[in-house]
């Protein structure tokens, strides 16, 4: 058995938990629905858990107005440009670069467990977050930053 090469499972996992997550957020605006309502939630007898005044704030940008799922639409559409590669961004250090990833995967995994369609991707983008933070601890690089050595102010 070999050694796990966490920036690559890290990806995969990140391309699936993207993917998933756009997906999510296209059904989160048509269904809009606050995840974490059954908290302070009222429970009504015909039509379940009402949210509490307390909610009002996530209720206007979930249910009201879909601000969360399009957000979390546009962060998902940033992170397949970046990991899939965009051909503007192959070969540049913001595609190579872990900080960056982790730093989107952890914002998408915020604004998708807010609602109720992308509590599962938000679970599979805070693992890939994990797997790219393992993988710069342990100093993995990407292979597109060795080919890119010794090429002077264009890598």
């Amino acid at each position: 058995m070999g050694n796990l090469i966490w920036h690559e499972y890290g990806r995969y996992v990140a391309l699936a938990a993207t993917a998933y997550t756009i997906w999510a957020a296209f059904w989160g605006i048509y269904y809009r629905k606050f995840f974490f309502d059954f908290v302070n939630g009222i429970i009504r007898s015909p039509g379940g858990v009402q949210p509490a005044a307390s909610d009002a704030f996530f209720t206007s940008i979930i249910v009201k107005a879909p601000v969360v799922q399009i957000l979390n639409m546009l962060i998902g559409l940033c992170y397949l440009a970046l990991d899939y590669p965009a051909p503007f961004l192959k070969n540049t250090s913001i595609h190579r670069s872990f900080p960056i990833r982790i730093v989107l995967l952890l914002a998408q995994t915020f604004f998708a467990i807010l609602y109720y369609q992308g509590t599962n991707g938000a679970v599979y983008s805070f693992i890939a977050a994990c797997c790219y933070a393992r993988a710069q601890m342990l100093g993995e690089i990407m292979p597109e930053a060795k080919d890119n050595r010794g090429r002077g102010g264009r890598a």
